[in-house]
């Protein structure tokens, strides 16, 4: 099966190549968004207008909405078959062990090349339906995982709603990284109480 030999890829890479792969990623993503808003927007203050500081809404709705798709994910997590939550073990490669400062820089490289091409550039252009489509498709990891899949999808749609509504990428990135770094420590502090069990038995 895919999701066999995805996951037979993912522990076959060492610490050092999954960061290099993870960041390389994320690389790409600013690269190609730099050379999409080179095409799709006239003027770099078009590009920088998506942008707006200082704004309470960052804290208002980005910290909330994040702080509140986490809280919902970990109760789903309380009553859900934890099959429906493996991705593969990718997330948990990503995030264990890591120190705090190293989750938050993950978590904010990842948050500001996403939501800058898929919600600034994309959906800028393109409309939320198809941006959100992408960012799904792009996540394919979760292609193996119907559930999985499920949420990305929705999570998306309800970033790119929160842009429309918003109109600053910045509410959208800070959102994007409150998740990814509310997630990465509890996955760290999760595998970090097993690590520590199993060693104590």
């Amino acid at each position: 099966m895919m999701k066999d030999r995805y996951k037979e890829t993912i522990d076959g890479l060492t610490d050092k190549e999954l960061l290099f792969h993870l960041f390389a990623t994320q690389i790409l993503l600013l690269a190609i968004s730099i050379i999409l808003s080179w095409f799709l927007f006239d003027r770099f203050a078009e590009l920088k207008n998506i942008f707006t500081w200082p704004d309470f809404q960052i804290l208002t709705v980005g910290v909330v909405a994040g702080a509140a798709v986490v809280l919902a994910d970990v109760v789903m997590m309380k009553f859900l078959p934890s099959s429906y939550y493996d991705d593969g073990g990718l997330n948990e490669r990503i995030f264990q062990g890591r120190t705090i400062p190293q989750i938050a820089i993950i978590a904010a490289v990842v948050a500001f090349s996403e939501e800058l091409l898929f919600r600034g550039i994309i959906q800028t252009t393109f409309g939320l339906i198809i941006s959100s489509i992408i960012f799904a498709i792009v996540h394919y990891r979760y292609l193996f995982n119907w559930f999985l899949f499920l949420n990305i999808v929705l999570l998306s749609f309800l970033i790119g709603f929160i842009y429309m509504q918003t109109n600053n990428l910045l509410v959208t990135i800070t959102m994007h990284f409150v998740i990814d770094f509310l997630l990465g420590l509890i996955i760290k502090s999760r595998t970090g109480s097993a690590n520590g069990g199993a060693n104590g038995e």
